[in-house]
Protein backbone atom coordinates (compact mmCIF):
# COMPACT_ATOMS: atom_id res chain seq x y z
CA UNK A 1 0.00 0.00 0.00
CA UNK A 2 1.78 3.18 -1.31
CA UNK A 3 1.57 6.62 -0.76
CA UNK A 4 1.87 8.75 -4.03
CA UNK A 5 5.50 10.62 -4.57
CA UNK A 6 5.53 13.81 -3.32
CA UNK A 7 6.17 15.24 -7.29
CA UNK A 8 3.24 12.79 -8.44
CA UNK A 9 0.78 15.79 -7.30
CA UNK A 10 2.67 18.22 -9.99
CA UNK A 11 3.45 18.53 -13.57
CA UNK A 12 5.72 15.80 -14.45
CA UNK A 13 6.85 15.60 -18.09
CA UNK A 14 7.32 11.88 -19.37
CA UNK A 15 9.09 10.71 -22.78
CA UNK A 16 4.86 10.23 -23.77
CA UNK A 17 3.73 13.50 -23.03
CA UNK A 18 2.90 15.49 -19.81
CA UNK A 19 0.92 14.20 -16.29
CA UNK A 20 -0.84 16.67 -15.14
CA UNK A 21 -1.15 18.26 -11.43
CA UNK A 22 -3.47 17.87 -8.94
CA UNK A 23 -5.69 20.52 -7.52
CA UNK A 24 -4.43 19.48 -3.99
CA UNK A 25 -1.29 19.35 -3.02
CA UNK A 26 0.89 16.07 -1.16
CA UNK A 27 0.14 17.51 2.10
CA UNK A 28 -3.37 17.87 1.97
CA UNK A 29 -3.64 14.07 2.11
CA UNK A 30 -0.28 12.99 4.16
CA UNK A 31 -2.49 12.64 7.65
CA UNK A 32 -5.22 10.98 5.33
CA UNK A 33 -2.46 8.83 4.46
CA UNK A 34 -1.27 8.12 8.44
CA UNK A 35 -5.07 7.38 8.99
CA UNK A 36 -5.88 5.02 5.83
CA UNK A 37 -2.13 2.97 7.40
CA UNK A 38 -3.70 2.48 10.56
CA UNK A 39 -6.64 1.66 9.76
CA UNK A 40 -5.60 -1.08 6.90
CA UNK A 41 -2.73 -2.21 9.20
CA UNK A 42 0.03 -1.02 6.71
CA UNK A 43 3.61 -2.92 7.38
CA UNK A 44 7.00 -1.28 6.26
CA UNK A 45 9.91 0.98 6.79
CA UNK A 46 10.21 3.96 6.95
CA UNK A 47 13.46 5.07 5.24
CA UNK A 48 14.29 2.38 2.88
CA UNK A 49 12.29 3.58 -0.26
CA UNK A 50 14.36 6.58 -2.10
CA UNK A 51 11.48 7.94 -3.11
CA UNK A 52 9.39 8.13 -0.31
CA UNK A 53 7.79 11.59 0.54
CA UNK A 54 7.71 12.92 3.91
CA UNK A 55 5.21 10.63 6.67
CA UNK A 56 4.26 12.23 9.90
CA UNK A 57 4.83 8.92 12.13
CA UNK A 58 6.24 5.75 11.31
CA UNK A 59 4.17 3.00 9.89
CA UNK A 60 1.73 0.92 12.76
CA UNK A 61 3.29 -2.16 12.03
CA UNK A 62 7.36 -3.51 10.89
CA UNK A 63 7.45 -4.27 7.54
CA UNK A 64 6.64 -7.64 6.90
CA UNK A 65 10.35 -9.68 6.69
CA UNK A 66 11.86 -11.21 3.52
CA UNK A 67 11.73 -15.11 3.20
CA UNK A 68 15.44 -16.46 2.25
CA UNK A 69 15.14 -16.73 -1.69
CA UNK A 70 13.86 -12.93 -1.32
CA UNK A 71 16.42 -11.81 1.18
CA UNK A 72 19.10 -13.32 -1.33
CA UNK A 73 17.91 -11.20 -4.50
CA UNK A 74 17.36 -7.99 -1.72
CA UNK A 75 21.22 -8.43 -0.83
CA UNK A 76 22.21 -9.18 -4.87
CA UNK A 77 20.40 -5.56 -5.85
CA UNK A 78 22.27 -3.82 -2.82
CA UNK A 79 25.60 -5.14 -3.94
CA UNK A 80 24.58 -3.84 -7.43
CA UNK A 81 24.23 -0.18 -6.20
CA UNK A 82 20.38 -0.45 -6.45
CA UNK A 83 18.37 0.38 -2.78
CA UNK A 84 15.27 -2.08 -2.45
CA UNK A 85 13.02 -1.88 0.79
CA UNK A 86 10.40 -3.49 2.32
CA UNK A 87 7.30 -3.26 0.08
CA UNK A 88 4.19 -1.85 2.42
CA UNK A 89 1.88 -4.22 2.85
CA UNK A 90 -1.47 -4.80 4.76
CA UNK A 91 -1.85 -8.01 6.33
CA UNK A 92 -2.54 -8.74 9.59
CA UNK A 93 0.48 -10.43 10.26
CA UNK A 94 2.02 -10.31 14.00
CA UNK A 95 5.43 -12.35 12.99
CA UNK A 96 6.48 -10.97 16.77
CA UNK A 97 3.59 -13.15 18.33
CA UNK A 98 2.62 -15.40 15.86
CA UNK A 99 0.38 -17.94 18.25
CA UNK A 100 -1.33 -14.46 18.38
CA UNK A 101 -1.73 -13.45 14.61
CA UNK A 102 -4.73 -13.61 12.52
CA UNK A 103 -2.43 -13.53 9.12
CA UNK A 104 -1.00 -17.04 9.05
CA UNK A 105 1.26 -16.14 5.65
CA UNK A 106 0.08 -18.75 3.41
CA UNK A 107 0.44 -18.75 -0.64
CA UNK A 108 -2.99 -17.48 -1.46
CA UNK A 109 -3.10 -14.37 -0.01
CA UNK A 110 -2.35 -12.64 -3.59
CA UNK A 111 -5.96 -13.12 -5.85
CA UNK A 112 -7.91 -14.85 -3.29
CA UNK A 113 -10.18 -13.57 -0.57
CA UNK A 114 -8.53 -14.60 2.70
CA UNK A 115 -10.35 -17.31 4.85
CA UNK A 116 -9.16 -16.61 8.14
CA UNK A 117 -10.22 -12.19 7.28
CA UNK A 118 -6.50 -11.58 7.37
CA UNK A 119 -5.94 -9.64 4.30
CA UNK A 120 -6.37 -5.85 5.14
CA UNK A 121 -9.19 -5.34 2.52
CA UNK A 122 -12.11 -2.78 2.53
CA UNK A 123 -14.36 -5.64 3.30
CA UNK A 124 -12.91 -7.13 6.35
CA UNK A 125 -11.40 -3.88 7.78
CA UNK A 126 -13.84 -1.11 6.42
CA UNK A 127 -17.57 -3.35 5.73
CA UNK A 128 -17.92 -5.38 8.16
CA UNK A 129 -17.10 -3.12 10.82
CA UNK A 130 -19.41 -0.25 9.59
CA UNK A 131 -22.28 -2.78 9.43
CA UNK A 132 -22.41 -3.26 12.90
CA UNK A 133 -23.90 0.55 13.74
CA UNK A 134 -27.62 0.28 13.68
CA UNK A 135 -27.68 3.10 11.20
CA UNK A 136 -25.76 1.55 8.65
CA UNK A 137 -27.74 -0.54 6.30
CA UNK A 138 -25.94 -2.21 3.45
CA UNK A 139 -28.11 -3.74 0.59
CA UNK A 140 -27.08 -6.95 -1.64
CA UNK A 141 -28.43 -8.35 -4.96
CA UNK A 142 -28.83 -4.69 -5.45
CA UNK A 143 -27.70 -2.40 -8.77
CA UNK A 144 -27.89 1.03 -8.94
CA UNK A 145 -29.32 1.69 -12.37
CA UNK A 146 -29.50 5.82 -12.72
CA UNK A 147 -29.83 8.82 -10.48
CA UNK A 148 -32.58 11.07 -11.02
CA UNK A 149 -32.43 14.49 -10.40
CA UNK A 150 -34.67 17.82 -9.54
CA UNK A 151 -35.96 19.34 -11.96
CA UNK A 152 -33.46 22.16 -12.34
CA UNK A 153 -30.96 19.31 -12.31
CA UNK A 154 -28.56 20.83 -9.80
CA UNK A 155 -29.41 17.90 -6.80
CA UNK A 156 -30.20 14.44 -7.00
CA UNK A 157 -33.45 13.52 -5.41
CA UNK A 158 -33.79 9.77 -6.20
CA UNK A 159 -31.11 6.60 -6.89
CA UNK A 160 -33.46 4.10 -9.00
CA UNK A 161 -32.08 0.81 -7.54
CA UNK A 162 -32.92 -2.87 -9.58
CA UNK A 163 -32.99 -5.66 -6.44
CA UNK A 164 -33.75 -8.42 -6.39
CA UNK A 165 -35.96 -7.93 -9.59
CA UNK A 166 -37.71 -4.66 -8.30
CA UNK A 167 -37.14 -1.38 -8.85
CA UNK A 168 -37.18 0.32 -5.75
CA UNK A 169 -36.14 4.57 -4.94
CA UNK A 170 -34.22 6.04 -2.38
CA UNK A 171 -32.97 9.43 -1.53
CA UNK A 172 -30.90 11.42 0.62
CA UNK A 173 -29.65 14.24 1.37
CA UNK A 174 -25.90 13.73 -0.10
CA UNK A 175 -25.23 11.06 -2.56
CA UNK A 176 -21.75 9.39 -2.75
CA UNK A 177 -21.13 7.47 -6.01
CA UNK A 178 -18.02 4.79 -5.59
CA UNK A 179 -18.48 2.18 -7.73
CA UNK A 180 -15.03 1.93 -9.17
CA UNK A 181 -13.59 4.59 -11.89
CA UNK A 182 -15.64 2.44 -15.10
CA UNK A 183 -18.91 2.04 -13.32
CA UNK A 184 -18.91 4.97 -12.12
CA UNK A 185 -19.05 7.10 -15.16
CA UNK A 186 -20.94 4.93 -16.59
CA UNK A 187 -23.71 5.23 -13.86
CA UNK A 188 -23.41 9.07 -14.50
CA UNK A 189 -23.46 8.33 -18.53
CA UNK A 190 -26.51 6.49 -17.75
CA UNK A 191 -28.59 9.23 -15.82
CA UNK A 192 -28.39 11.64 -18.73
CA UNK A 193 -31.62 13.65 -18.55
CA UNK A 194 -32.98 16.96 -20.33
CA UNK A 195 -30.95 18.74 -18.32
CA UNK A 196 -27.55 17.22 -18.24
CA UNK A 197 -28.45 15.56 -21.97
CA UNK A 198 -24.65 14.24 -21.83
CA UNK A 199 -24.66 12.61 -18.67
CA UNK A 200 -25.32 13.31 -14.89
CA UNK A 201 -22.39 16.22 -14.19
CA UNK A 202 -21.20 16.06 -17.50
CA UNK A 203 -21.66 19.31 -18.86
CA UNK A 204 -17.47 19.14 -19.31
CA UNK A 205 -17.79 16.32 -21.76
CA UNK A 206 -15.25 14.78 -19.20
CA UNK A 207 -17.22 12.35 -17.61
CA UNK A 208 -15.76 8.36 -18.67
CA UNK A 209 -12.35 10.16 -20.95
CA UNK A 210 -8.99 10.05 -19.84
CA UNK A 211 -9.18 6.14 -18.34
CA UNK A 212 -6.41 4.82 -16.89
CA UNK A 213 -4.72 2.09 -15.27
CA UNK A 214 -1.18 1.53 -15.55
CA UNK A 215 0.97 0.03 -18.34
CA UNK A 216 1.56 -3.50 -15.79
CA UNK A 217 3.50 -6.40 -16.80
CA UNK A 218 4.28 -9.64 -14.82
CA UNK A 219 8.49 -10.84 -15.37
CA UNK A 220 9.41 -13.98 -14.69
CA UNK A 221 12.69 -14.78 -13.73
CA UNK A 222 14.19 -17.88 -13.90
CA UNK A 223 16.57 -19.33 -11.69
CA UNK A 224 18.83 -22.52 -10.91
CA UNK A 225 18.33 -22.08 -7.16
CA UNK A 226 14.55 -22.78 -6.22
CA UNK A 227 12.52 -20.14 -5.09
CA UNK A 228 10.70 -21.86 -2.14
CA UNK A 229 9.21 -18.51 -1.22
CA UNK A 230 5.28 -18.47 0.12
CA UNK A 231 4.80 -15.06 0.17
CA UNK A 232 6.56 -12.93 -1.65
CA UNK A 233 4.97 -9.61 -2.12
CA UNK A 234 7.99 -8.05 0.10
CA UNK A 235 10.48 -6.64 -2.30
CA UNK A 236 10.45 -3.37 -3.66
CA UNK A 237 12.88 -1.32 -6.14
CA UNK A 238 11.82 2.64 -6.86
CA UNK A 239 15.45 3.36 -8.52
CA UNK A 240 14.06 4.19 -11.50
CA UNK A 241 10.36 5.55 -10.89
CA UNK A 242 11.96 9.22 -11.99
CA UNK A 243 14.50 8.54 -14.12
CA UNK A 244 18.03 7.71 -14.30
CA UNK A 245 21.22 8.97 -15.74
CA UNK A 246 20.64 7.39 -19.17
CA UNK A 247 16.85 8.18 -19.44
CA UNK A 248 15.68 11.36 -18.08
CA UNK A 249 12.04 10.73 -18.04
CA UNK A 250 10.11 8.42 -14.97
CA UNK A 251 10.36 4.66 -15.68
CA UNK A 252 8.26 3.35 -12.55
CA UNK A 253 8.00 0.20 -9.86
CA UNK A 254 9.15 -3.33 -9.83
CA UNK A 255 7.99 -5.48 -6.85
CA UNK A 256 6.30 -9.19 -6.72
CA UNK A 257 3.43 -10.34 -7.39
CA UNK A 258 2.10 -13.40 -5.54
CA UNK A 259 4.12 -16.75 -6.42
CA UNK A 260 2.67 -18.43 -9.63
CA UNK A 261 2.48 -21.62 -9.74
CA UNK A 262 1.79 -24.34 -12.52
CA UNK A 263 -1.94 -23.82 -12.86
CA UNK A 264 -0.91 -19.82 -12.99
CA UNK A 265 1.33 -20.15 -15.93
CA UNK A 266 -1.04 -21.87 -18.10
CA UNK A 267 -3.07 -19.35 -18.34
CA UNK A 268 -0.33 -17.39 -20.27
CA UNK A 269 2.63 -19.57 -20.59
CA UNK A 270 5.91 -17.57 -21.67
CA UNK A 271 8.94 -19.08 -23.56
CA UNK A 272 9.72 -22.27 -22.14
CA UNK A 273 13.41 -22.02 -21.01
CA UNK A 274 15.60 -24.81 -22.08
CA UNK A 275 15.21 -28.01 -19.96
CA UNK A 276 12.07 -26.12 -17.90
CA UNK A 277 8.77 -27.59 -17.67
CA UNK A 278 5.48 -25.36 -16.46
CA UNK A 279 6.26 -27.06 -13.04
CA UNK A 280 9.74 -26.71 -13.01
CA UNK A 281 9.74 -23.16 -13.73
CA UNK A 282 7.07 -22.40 -10.95
CA UNK A 283 9.38 -23.50 -8.32
CA UNK A 284 12.56 -21.82 -9.74
CA UNK A 285 10.19 -18.16 -10.93
CA UNK A 286 10.67 -15.26 -9.38
CA UNK A 287 7.64 -13.21 -10.18
CA UNK A 288 8.13 -9.69 -11.00
CA UNK A 289 5.27 -7.07 -11.02
CA UNK A 290 5.92 -3.94 -13.10
CA UNK A 291 3.78 -0.84 -12.94
CA UNK A 292 4.65 2.47 -15.08
CA UNK A 293 2.69 5.28 -15.01
CA UNK A 294 0.06 6.14 -18.54
CA UNK A 295 -0.92 9.68 -19.52
CA UNK A 296 -4.73 10.52 -19.35
CA UNK A 297 -5.52 11.16 -22.96
CA UNK A 298 -9.62 11.76 -23.57
CA UNK A 299 -10.26 9.35 -26.11
CA UNK A 300 -8.93 6.59 -23.78
CA UNK A 301 -12.86 6.25 -21.94
CA UNK A 302 -15.90 4.84 -21.11
CA UNK A 303 -19.03 4.97 -22.79
CA UNK A 304 -22.36 3.43 -23.15
CA UNK A 305 -23.39 1.50 -25.94
CA UNK A 306 -26.34 1.01 -27.99
CA UNK A 307 -27.07 -2.25 -26.02
CA UNK A 308 -26.85 -0.38 -22.92
CA UNK A 309 -23.37 -2.26 -21.68
CA UNK A 310 -20.15 -0.54 -20.92
CA UNK A 311 -17.44 -0.24 -23.72
CA UNK A 312 -14.31 0.81 -22.67
CA UNK A 313 -11.92 2.10 -25.33
CA UNK A 314 -8.10 2.24 -24.61
CA UNK A 315 -4.97 2.65 -26.85
CA UNK A 316 -1.77 1.97 -24.60
CA UNK A 317 0.67 5.30 -24.25
CA UNK A 318 3.80 6.22 -22.81
CA UNK A 319 4.97 2.51 -23.70
CA UNK A 320 8.91 3.53 -24.10
CA UNK A 321 8.97 3.93 -20.31
CA UNK A 322 7.87 0.50 -19.50
CA UNK A 323 10.14 -0.84 -21.94
CA UNK A 324 13.47 0.46 -20.54
CA UNK A 325 11.93 -0.22 -16.78
CA UNK A 326 11.68 -4.15 -18.23
CA UNK A 327 14.93 -3.74 -19.54
CA UNK A 328 16.65 -2.27 -16.08
CA UNK A 329 15.34 -5.23 -14.50
CA UNK A 330 17.12 -7.31 -17.02
CA UNK A 331 20.06 -5.96 -16.25
CA UNK A 332 19.85 -5.74 -12.47
CA UNK A 333 18.92 -9.89 -12.70
CA UNK A 334 22.03 -10.15 -14.56
CA UNK A 335 24.01 -8.98 -11.99
CA UNK A 336 22.88 -11.27 -9.56
CA UNK A 337 25.17 -13.58 -7.71
CA UNK A 338 24.64 -16.68 -6.00
CA UNK A 339 26.91 -18.58 -3.51
CA UNK A 340 26.33 -21.54 -5.78
CA UNK A 341 26.08 -20.84 -9.41
CA UNK A 342 27.21 -17.23 -9.73
CA UNK A 343 26.26 -15.10 -11.95
CA UNK A 344 24.71 -18.40 -14.22
CA UNK A 345 22.17 -18.70 -11.53
CA UNK A 346 20.16 -16.46 -12.93
CA UNK A 347 18.66 -18.05 -16.94
CA UNK A 348 16.42 -15.55 -18.06
CA UNK A 349 13.54 -12.97 -17.57
CA UNK A 350 10.18 -14.03 -19.36
CA UNK A 351 6.88 -12.16 -20.01
CA UNK A 352 3.51 -12.95 -19.20
CA UNK A 353 1.49 -10.92 -21.15
CA UNK A 354 -2.01 -9.59 -19.37
CA UNK A 355 -3.40 -8.59 -22.65
CA UNK A 356 -4.96 -10.97 -24.93
CA UNK A 357 -5.09 -9.21 -28.61
CA UNK A 358 -6.70 -5.68 -27.89
CA UNK A 359 -8.87 -7.00 -25.16
CA UNK A 360 -8.08 -6.27 -21.76
CA UNK A 361 -9.45 -8.57 -19.18
CA UNK A 362 -10.51 -8.09 -15.81
CA UNK A 363 -7.13 -8.43 -14.44
CA UNK A 364 -6.09 -5.70 -16.51
CA UNK A 365 -8.36 -2.96 -14.89
CA UNK A 366 -7.52 -3.65 -11.42
CA UNK A 367 -5.82 -0.43 -11.13
CA UNK A 368 -8.73 1.71 -13.20
CA UNK A 369 -8.37 5.71 -11.85
CA UNK A 370 -9.26 8.82 -13.82
CA UNK A 371 -12.80 9.13 -15.49
CA UNK A 372 -14.27 11.47 -13.27
CA UNK A 373 -11.32 13.81 -12.81
CA UNK A 374 -11.07 16.44 -9.74
CA UNK A 375 -10.39 20.16 -10.22
CA UNK A 376 -10.80 23.65 -10.03
CA UNK A 377 -12.37 24.33 -13.45
CA UNK A 378 -15.66 22.90 -14.01
CA UNK A 379 -14.97 23.57 -18.01
CA UNK A 380 -12.10 20.46 -17.53
CA UNK A 381 -12.79 18.65 -14.45
CA UNK A 382 -16.26 17.26 -13.08
CA UNK A 383 -15.35 17.26 -9.47
CA UNK A 384 -13.93 20.24 -7.48
CA UNK A 385 -11.48 19.65 -5.15
CA UNK A 386 -13.78 17.77 -2.83
CA UNK A 387 -14.61 15.70 -5.22
CA UNK A 388 -18.37 17.67 -5.25
CA UNK A 389 -19.70 17.39 -8.69
CA UNK A 390 -19.51 20.90 -10.26
CA UNK A 391 -22.71 20.13 -11.55
CA UNK A 392 -24.56 19.06 -9.05
CA UNK A 393 -24.59 20.01 -5.03
CA UNK A 394 -25.45 17.23 -3.34
CA UNK A 395 -23.46 14.62 -5.90
CA UNK A 396 -19.74 13.28 -4.75
CA UNK A 397 -17.82 10.68 -6.19
CA UNK A 398 -14.93 8.84 -3.75
CA UNK A 399 -13.43 6.18 -5.72
CA UNK A 400 -10.06 6.45 -8.17
CA UNK A 401 -12.15 7.89 -11.11
CA UNK A 402 -11.08 11.06 -9.05
CA UNK A 403 -7.24 11.06 -10.40
CA UNK A 404 -6.30 13.75 -12.78
CA UNK A 405 -2.92 11.28 -13.57
CA UNK A 406 -2.34 7.65 -12.22
CA UNK A 407 1.36 7.68 -10.48
CA UNK A 408 3.16 4.31 -11.18
CA UNK A 409 1.95 2.60 -7.71
CA UNK A 410 -0.89 1.08 -6.55
CA UNK A 411 -4.15 3.72 -6.49
CA UNK A 412 -5.53 1.82 -3.28
CA UNK A 413 -4.24 3.54 -0.46
CA UNK A 414 -4.46 7.21 -1.79
CA UNK A 415 -8.00 6.50 -2.77
CA UNK A 416 -8.43 5.16 1.08
CA UNK A 417 -6.80 8.70 1.95
CA UNK A 418 -9.12 10.60 -0.14
CA UNK A 419 -12.17 8.63 0.92
CA UNK A 420 -11.16 10.05 4.26
CA UNK A 421 -10.50 13.41 3.94
CA UNK A 422 -14.14 13.73 1.53
CA UNK A 423 -15.71 12.18 4.91
CA UNK A 424 -13.95 15.06 6.89
CA UNK A 425 -15.51 17.69 4.74
CA UNK A 426 -18.73 15.84 4.52
CA UNK A 427 -19.41 15.51 8.54
CA UNK A 428 -18.64 19.69 8.38
CA UNK A 429 -21.42 19.84 5.69
CA UNK A 430 -23.81 17.91 7.23
CA UNK A 431 -23.31 19.75 10.63
CA UNK A 432 -21.86 17.35 12.82
CA UNK A 433 -20.40 19.21 16.07
CA UNK A 434 -16.67 19.34 16.69
CA UNK A 435 -16.93 17.45 20.31
CA UNK A 436 -18.96 14.64 18.02
CA UNK A 437 -16.57 14.45 15.27
CA UNK A 438 -13.52 14.46 17.77
CA UNK A 439 -15.53 11.43 19.30
CA UNK A 440 -15.57 9.87 16.28
CA UNK A 441 -12.35 10.30 15.13
CA UNK A 442 -11.14 8.78 18.99
CA UNK A 443 -13.15 5.86 18.24
CA UNK A 444 -11.54 5.25 14.83
CA UNK A 445 -8.33 5.43 16.21
CA UNK A 446 -9.24 3.05 18.81
CA UNK A 447 -10.75 0.42 16.64
CA UNK A 448 -7.85 0.86 14.54
CA UNK A 449 -5.38 0.08 17.78
CA UNK A 450 -7.69 -2.82 19.36
CA UNK A 451 -6.90 -4.74 15.83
Amino acid sequence: MFRLRQKDFGEIRHHGGISPAWPISYDDLESYYTQAENLYQVHGNRGEDPTEPEASSPYPWPAVTHEPRIQQLADDFARSGLKPFHVPVGVMLDEKNPHKSRCIRCNTCDGFSCLVGAKSDAQVVCIDEAIKHSNVTLLTNSLVKRLETDSAGREVKSVMVERNGNLETYSADVVVVSCGAINSAALLLRSANDKHPRGLANSSDIVGRHYMGHTNSVMMAISKCPNPTIFQKTLGVNDFYFGSKDFEYPMGHISFVGKLDAITLKAGAPAIAPNFTLELMAKHSLDFWLTSEDLPDPENRVTIGRDGKIVLTYTPNNLEAHERLQGKLKQAMKQTNCAMHGHECHQGLFGRNLYVGQRIPLAGVAHQNGTIRFGHDPKTSVLDANCKAHDVDNLYVVDGSFFPSSAAVNPALTIMANALRVGDHLMKRLGVSETTYEQSRQRDRELAVSR
